[in-house]
């Protein structure tokens, strides 16, 4: 079987490493080539470790506003790979990806992650995208949240597949312990206890929450930092509100990182402050980390972190409640360290490439074997 996905890598991130981790993990027999766009130049580090690890990939040859070559450009590459299975992930390539295969013979199927409407650019595009789904021979959703969402759209339930993210844990067996020492750098004095958010920084991600809840902490006189990883067009309005809370010495903004295993690895605990979520894959890296975690109960979240157990959920836009769950990890090492256990054990029991891959190599054979459609979630 040949599998071809198409995708828009603005660089190397979660839903990269779940393409790259779903094509190094299926048996030989199914074989995966994997197109990029060629509109983002930073594509260049995920075809990287595409290359690196062995699996055919390419850039299309034309990019925006050339939508017709576009389109033209993947049709080329899905008669030249003869594919069986067509596999889009985002709006762009549903869109231009459906319009390709369309009279080719091949099924197509969506991976849908999650919606942001971070912009009214994007929720067009997002609008956009709910309508197409319904064209999709199969969509899988990376929750049963987003499947949810996905049905509300107007797919047929009998198109929908969950298949959850999964993460390599092995990645945490041996991380480099100096990112404990990086994170406490980011600091004018070394806090006792670091808590870190991880995201693109965004209205969705809610941060400002995460702002609020640190100012919180910090009335209650803990010696805890929050580092804020990653980069994002919220950035000058966060740093802002950081300013006017007088939170300089205890929030920092580490920007957009390559190394944050490690950073994950040296973290006391992880905050999660979004409005919107599939299912977070910094959430997997926590767990498999060791890491405990207070989160948004929003989209798949709950599917990761069981409340009370591997870590807490709190309602998204309520700082208080969120700070309020963060002083209690503050404050026990003992919880600290059991959800951090449990969370780890979850991971490794429900959320593996092994796990994944057995359920996508089913979902492939049906799509060959019995036709466009297949048998909906439970």
């Amino acid at each position: 079987m040949k599998v071809v996905h198409l995708t828009d890598s603005p660089f190397f991130g979660g839903p990269e490493r779940q393409i790259l981790g779903l094509a190094l993990k299926l048996p030989p027999t199914i074989r995966t080539t994997i197109l990029c766009f060629r509109d983002h130049s930073s594509s260049a580090p995920f075809l990287k470790q595409l290359e690196m690890a062995g699996v055919t990939a390419r850039m299309l040859g034309h990019a925006n506003p050339r939508f017709l070559q576009m389109i033209a450009d993947v049709r080329a590459e899905l008669r030249a790979e003869h594919a069986d299975l067509f596999i889009c992930h985002g709006y762009k390539a549903n869109v231009l990806g459906w319009l390709a295969a369309r009279g080719l013979g091949i099924r197509v199927l969506s991976v849908s992650r999650g919606w942001t409407g971070h912009t009214r650019k994007v929720r067009l595009y997002e609008a956009l995208d709910r309508r197409w789904l319904r064209l999709m021979d199969g969509v899988v959703c990376v929750s049963a949240g987003q499947a949810a969402r996905v049905r509300r759209g107007g797919v047929r339930p009998e198109r929908i597949r969950v298949i959850r993210n999964a993460i390599d844990a092995a990645r945490f067996d041996d991380v480099d312990r100096r990112g404990r020492t990086e994170l406490e750098s980011l600091f004018p004095s070394v806090p006792k206890m670091i808590v870190i958010g991880v995201g693109r920084l965004s209205p969705e991600k809610g941060f400002d929450q995460l702002v609020k809840a640190a100012a919180l902490v910090a009335e209650k006189g803990h010696s805890v930092g929050f580092a804020l990883i990653g980069d994002g067009p919220d950035r000058a309005r966060l740093e802002t509100l950081v300013r006017s809370l007088g939170l300089q010495s205890r929030v920092a903004f580490a920007g957009f990182r390559t190394d944050i295993d490690r950073l994950i690895a040296g973290a006391d605990i992880l905050a999660q402050s979004s409005y919107t979520e599939g299912l977070p894959n910094v959430l997997l890296e926590a767990g498999a980390a060791s890491v405990p975690v207070v989160a948004t109960d929003v989209g798949g979240t709950r599917e990761i972190v069981r409340d009370g157990k591997t870590g807490y959920l709190v309602a998204s836009g309520d700082p208080a409640a969120l700070a309020a769950r963060l002083i209690e990890l503050i404050e026990s090492s003992t919880r600290r360290e059991d959800m951090g256990a449990r969370a780890r054990r979850l991971v490794l029991l429900e959320f593996s490439f092994v796990h994944q891959t057995a359920q996508y190599e089913a979902l492939l054979q049906e799509m060959t074997r019995q036709g466009r459609t297949f048998p909906s979630v439970h």
